[in-house]
């Protein structure tokens, strides 16, 4: 089912961090949002989670950083449990082998807490707990940016293989415009809080119209990366 929102803004202190802005997302959509540091690519994103939840909608989250989605004090079973039951899930009732190997922390111990996992396991487990429920839509905020480029591209790499065949869309949050650009077909670009140019990846990539694309687009040394 498509998904809509309209008229989506924030304003703090006074301030407009995100001017009107309205999305349509189609049913395995992959759109990369990108933008330079504070262009509001990350306020965007939440304001869209918020009003598509509002509408009934089932939206994952995954932040920027795992630290910001686990508690250090509580062991990873716990987490994990706890994501069933926000969901209206029994606890054990989700499908934990098949994402777990989907995402290759098969081998993780739940009993640990999360300093006792690397950082890049860490982080596909948070991955996986967004895709308990079946979402109509993953956002992923800068979702690599705490990895190394080998590992981003490993975790990115599993996730699309996911994703492949479900109707769950995709939107990736980034600054990194080469990560972007090998795991989307929309691109969506960002400036001072006002979505100033989208379309097809390739055409965004060769053809930028705005300023803000033609300098993202500009540093081609993106290419060279593996992620």
């Amino acid at each position: 089912m498509t998904l809509t929102a309209t008229g989506l803004s924030a304003v703090r202190s006074g301030r407009t961090i995100l001017h009107p802005t309205s999305l349509r997302i189609e049913p395995r959509g992959r759109i990369g949002l990108v933008g330079s540091s504070g262009s509001g690519k990350s306020t965007l994103g939440h304001a869209l989670i918020d009003d598509l939840r509002a509408q009934g909608r089932c939206v994952a989250h995954v932040p920027q950083s795992p630290d910001e989605a686990l508690d250090p004090l509580r062991s990873m079973a716990f987490h994990w449990s706890e994501a069933e039951i926000a969901l209206g899930l029994a606890p054990g009732s989700a499908d934990q082998a098949g994402l777990f190997q989907a995402l290759s922390i098969e081998g993780g111990d739940l009993r640990k807490r999360p300093w006792g996992w690397s950082r890049g396991m860490l982080q596909r487990f948070v991955i996986a707990m967004a895709l308990i429920g079946n979402p109509d839509l993953i956002v992923l905020d800068e979702p690599t940016s705490a990895l190394d480029p080998v590992v981003a591209a490993a975790t990115m790499e599993l996730l699309s293989t996911f994703l492949k065949g479900k109707t769950a869309a995709m939107i990736l949050i980034t600054h990194d415009l080469g990560l972007a650009a090998r795991r989307v077909d929309t691109l969506m670009v960002m400036e001072a809080g006002r979505l100033v140019e989208q379309g097809p990846t390739e055409d965004m990539l060769e053809r930028p119209t705005t300023q803000a694309a033609r300098s993202l687009s500009a540093h081609r040394n993106w290419m060279a990366l593996p992620c």
